[in-house]
C-alpha cells in the first residue's frame, strides 16, 4: 500500500497587526483543509502578526497580544489538520521568529528560525534572536524539516534537518518581491537544497503589500530531482491541496497545478497595482485623488489607481497655470474619459499671481529663475492636500525614479502625497509600462480594458509646462541615456571610471553623479512606493544626506 500525505498551501494576504483578521483567514484555511482531509495546513512566516514587524515586534504589549492570539486560534482547533503558522515567541531566553504548529485545541511545537537576514531591507538581527538547529517534527506518516525563510538560504539548516531524518522540507518564507526573483535567486536556492540533501521541498510565500514591500506569493514545489511540479500563482491569494506519495521508501510530491508566471512588465504591473490597494486599504483609505498634467507619468499613476481601487474612487485633478499647454488640457481630459474617471479643472493663475504679490518686495531686484517654477508646483500641492483633506481621498504623488534619483521634483510641491506607485521605475520603464497596459487586460484590473493611457501622451516629449517651451531634455540628458546612467550607480554600483569605459561621456556621468548625491534629502523626506528593483530608494539604498565624497575615478 503506498502511503500518502497530504498539504493545504495557503498562499494568502495578511495585514500587519490586524491579528483577528489574520487569526480569521488562518482558520478558514484550515478548515479548508480539514474538509479536503489532509495532514497539515500551511501558512507563509509571521501570518498571525503580518510581515515586516519592524520594531514593533520588541513592544511587550504587541508580543503579548499576538502570543495570546496564537493559543486562541489553537483553542479553536477541533480534530482534522495541522495548522502551521508563522508568528513571534517570546520567553525568557529571546524573542524569536517563530513557526507554531497546533493541532487538537493546542501548541505541539515551535521551530525558532536560525538564520536571521540582515540584507536589502532585512534588519532581522537587531529584532529577533537566533534559534537553535531545528529538529525534524512528526506529522502523519511523514517526518517533516521546517527551515523558516532564511533558513533555506543557507546549507546547514536544511542539511541538518537531513541528518536528523527529515523526509521532506517545507519551508514558510516571508519573501519580498523584486523583478525576476523567482528564477534568479529562489528556484536556483531551493534547488541547491534540494541536490544537497535529496528531498523534496516546498517553498510557501507570503503575499500582499506592507509598506514599501511587496510579497507576491508564487509559491512553488520541487521534486527530489528539482523539477517545478506545483506552481501557485504571482500577487493572488491561493489555497491548494498537494499530495505526496511514499515510492520505495521516499516521499515524493504529485504534480499539481503549475500557474505560467507572467513576465517583468506584468508583474511589475500587478505589484504597483496591489502595492497601492493594499497602502490605502490596510490604512483605511477607499479613494485616491492625483493631479492629471496631460503627461505620461500622472496618466500611468491614474491607470494603476484605476487598476487597484475602481475608476469611480479615483478623483483626478487638473491644475493648469499659463504655461499649460492646449494639448496637455486635452490629454489630461482624454486619459480621465478613457479610464472612467472623475476630473476637475483648478486654476492656479490666480494664486500664482497672489503669491508672488506679496513676494515683490523682498524680490525686488532678483531676476525670475527655478524659484518661480517652484511655486506653481507648490500650488498645486497645496490644491491637492485640501482636496485630500476635504474628502478623505490619498494624494498620490505620480514621480518616476529617474526624476527621484536626480531630484527633478519640487520638495512640498509635485512631491506632496502620502504614496507614490512609480518610485521605483524609471521612466524609460514607465513608457513600456504604458504600452504594455494599452495592449492588455487582466481579471485583477479594475479599470477598463483598452488604451488606459493615451498614446499621444506617450509619444509626445516630457515637460513639466512650468516655464514657455520647456522640455525635460532641457534640464536632463535624454532619459535613455540618464536611465542607462543611473541604473549603473544605483543598481550596479559602478565607478565613474566603469560607465564611462561602458561608452558614457563623463562629463554627463559626473554630471548625473552629482545630481544622485545632493537630493538624498528629497528622498528622505519623499512617499513610500513600492519596491520593483534590487536598490530601491530607502531601506535597500541608505545613503547619507551631508555627503562632500565623489568618485574621482
Amino acid at each position: 500500500m503506498t502511503d500518502r500525505f497530504r498539504l493545504t498551501l495557503a498562499q494568502l494576504n495578511a495585514t500587519l497587526g490586524a491579528l483577528d483578521e489574520n487569526a480569521e483567514k488562518a482558520f478558514a484555511a484550515w478548515e479548508a483543509g480539514r474538509a479536503a482531509r489532509v495532514d497539515l495546513v500551511m501558512l507563509p512566516e509571521m501570518f498571525l502578526t503580518g510581515y515586516q514587524t519592524q520594531d514593533l515586534v520588541l513592544k511587550p504589549a504587541f508580543l503579548r497580544d499576538a502570543m495570546t492570539a496564537m493559543t486562541a486560534l489553537a483553542a479553536r482547533l477541533g480534530e482534522g489538520p495541522v495548522l502551521g503558522i508563522g508568528g513571534p515567541f517570546a520567553d525568557a531566553s529571546g524573542i524569536y521568529n517563530a513557526y507554531w504548529l497546533l493541532a487538537e485545541g493546542r501548541v505541539i511545537a515551535r521551530r525558532l528560525k536560525r538564520a536571521l537576514p540582515h540584507e536589502d531591507v532585512f534588519d532581522e538581527m537587531r529584532l529577533f534572536d537566533p534559534g537553535p538547529l531545528p529538529e525534524p517534527v512528526v506529522i502523519g506518516a511523514a517526518r517533516i524539516g521546517l527551515p523558516v525563510c532564511e533558513d533555506a538560504w543557507h546549507p546547514e539548516v536544511a542539511q541538518a534537518l537531513a541528518a536528523a531524518g527529515a523526509e521532506m522540507l517545507f519551508v514558510p518564507n516571508g519573501s519580498p518581491y523584486r523583478r525576476a526573483k523567482l528564477e534568479a535567486l529562489r528556484l536556483p536556492v531551493t534547488r541547491a537544497r534540494v541536490a544537497e540533501t535529496g528531498l523534496p521541498l516546498v517553498y510557501l510565500n507570503m503575499l500582499g503589500g506592507q509598506d514599501d514591500q511587496l510579497f507576491d506569493g508564487a509559491s512553488f514545489v520541487l521534486d527530489r530531482e528539482g523539477a517545478v511540479v506545483v506552481q501557485l500563482p504571482a500577487f493572488e491569494e491561493a489555497v491548494v491541496h498537494v499530495d505526496f506519495e511514499k515510492r520505495q521508501g521516499e516521499w515524493q510530491p504529485c504534480s499539481g497545478p503549475v500557474v505560467p508566471q507572467p513576465g517583468d512588465l506584468e508583474q511589475d504591473y500587478h505589484a504597483m497595482v496591489l502595492g497601492l490597494a493594499d497602502y490605502l486599504g490596510k490604512s483605511g483609505f477607499k479613494k485616491a485623488v492625483l493631479g492629471l498634467s496631460g503627461g505620461v507619468d500622472s496618466a500611468l499613476v491614474a491607470a494603476i489607481a484605476a487598476d487597484a481601487l475602481g475608476p469611480e474612487n479615483v478623483h483626478c485633478v487638473m491644475l493648469p497655470s499659463r504655461y499649460t499647454s492646449r494639448a496637455s488640457l486635452e490629454d489630461a481630459a482624454a486619459a480621465a474619459r478613457a479610464l472612467g474617471c472623475k476630473l476637475d479643472t483648478v486654476m492656479i493663475e490666480e494664486s500664482r499671481h497672489a503669491v508672488e504679490g506679496a513676494l515683490a518686495h523682498v524680490f525686488a531686484g532678483a531676476a525670475a529663475d527655478v524659484t518661480e517654477e517652484n511655486i506653481q508646483s507648490r500650488l498645486r500641492g497645496v490644491m491637492l492636500m485640501a482636496i485630500s483633506n476635504k474628502f478623505g481621498a490619498m494624494l498620490l504623488t505620480t514621480g518616476n525614479k529617474s526624476e527621484v534619483a536626480v531630484g527633478y521634483c519640487t520638495i512640498y510641491g509635485d512631491m506632496a502625497g502620502g504614496y507614490n506607485p512609480l518610485k521605483d521605475l524609471y521612466k524609460t520603464r514607465v513608457f513600456e509600462t504604458c504600452r504594455w497596459r494599452n495592449a492588455n487586460h487582466r481579471p485583477w484590473m479594475k479599470g477598463p480594458a483598452g488604451a488606459a493611457v493615451p498614446v499621444a501622451i506617450i509619444d509626445k516629449p516630457p515637460s513639466a509646462e512650468l516655464r514657455d517651451n520647456q522640455k525635460d531634455q532641457d534640464s536632463l540628458p535624454p532619459y535613455e541615456v540618464l536611465d542607462a546612467i543611473l541604473e549603473r550607480l544605483v543598481e550596479g554600483d559602478q565607478s565613474v571610471a566603469e560607465i564611462v569605459a561602458a561608452g558614457f561621456e563623463r562629463a554627463t556621468v559626473k554630471r548625473v553623479e552629482h545630481l544622485l548625491y545632493i537630493s538624498e534629502w528629497k528622498r528622505f523626506q519623499s512617499a513610500p512606493g513600492p519596491r520593483l528593483s534590487t536598490r530601491a530608494f530607502w531601506l535597500d539604498r541608505r545613503y547619507p544626506m551631508v555627503n562632500r565624497w565623489r568618485d574621482r575615478s
